[in-house]
């Protein structure tokens, strides 16, 4: 038996396009989408500014802000077809109640802005998962597709969710290779792409009732670039296609 789904992901990210094929593929079994508004996530702008410097808020812009603005309805309109709850993220006791109320047997996450905690976590019967774009553990952290291409190796995972940063144990994995002329904001948007096979592996592997993978050994965590990493690597953040990009991104529609 396929389980119900609790969707949570955060709108306007380069996992847009990925999380709407998801859900039109599972809109039967979707009992709830919870997303995460880029315009609330001050103390996460704080972070990145903090460590990236001012040269992060063109990737910003382009990644979050402006397809939540501009873009093409997506996941809320297949809501609004289909009936599905949806829930703004923010509130832990409005987010468990939900969860609760919808019958969730599983929590799947894409490029979310927050750790959920455990009393969150622990509310769907078979826990949660969540798609990284990186071959973990390497790259634990907001930004890996800029650090993959910077090492040349790029993949994608998909782990537990934990009450840490992209710690949980790899349900599958695999290496995609990417042009190394991708911006960082094209690469994430394909591998988030290439994991929709391995969500399907991992969500059967589940639901057969399969013990949980260890947790990888812990490496070090790579956060956002600072500007001395940037020119370093030689992996640009944005492309000019990545503008047009972000325009088509089905992401709008909450407001």
């Amino acid at each position: 038996m396929k389980p119900r789904i609790a969707l949570f992901t955060l709108e306007g990210a380069a996992s847009a396009e990925a999380a709407l094929r998801f859900a039109e593929a599972q809109s039967d079994r979707i009992a709830l989408v919870g997303w995460s508004s880029p315009f609330r996530a001050t103390r996460a702008l704080g972070r990145a500014l903090r460590r990236g410097g001012p040269g992060l808020l063109p990737y910003l812009f382009v990644n979050h802000a402006l397809p939540a603005l501009l873009g093409r309805p997506g996941l809320a309109a297949l809501c609004r077809a289909h009936g599905i709850p949806v829930l703004r993220l923010g509130d832990e006791a409005a987010t468990i109640r939900a969860l609760r109320d919808s019958g969730a047997e599983l929590l799947v996450s894409f490029h979310l802005d927050r750790i959920l905690s455990p009393a969150i976590l622990a509310v769907p019967r078979l826990g949660g998962i969540n798609v990284h774009p990186s071959l973990l553990p390497r790259h634990r952290g907001p930004i890996p597709a800029f650090h993959g291409l910077a090492e040349g190796r790029t993949g994608i995972s998909v782990h537990a969710l934990t009450p840490e940063v992209d710690a949980g144990g790899v349900w599958a994995q695999r290496e995609v290779a990417l042009p190394p002329s991708l911006s960082a904001s094209a690469a994430a948007r394909e591998l988030h792409l290439a994991a929709l096979p391995l969500l399907e592996e991992a969500i059967a592997r589940i639901a057969a009732g399969e013990a949980p993978p260890e947790p990888p050994p812990r490496l070090p965590y790579a956060p956002w670039p600072d500007r001395t990493t940037r020119r370093r690597a030689g992996v640009p953040l944005l492309r000019l296609s990545d503008i047009g990009a972000a325009w088509r991104a089905p992401a709008g529609g909450w407001r």
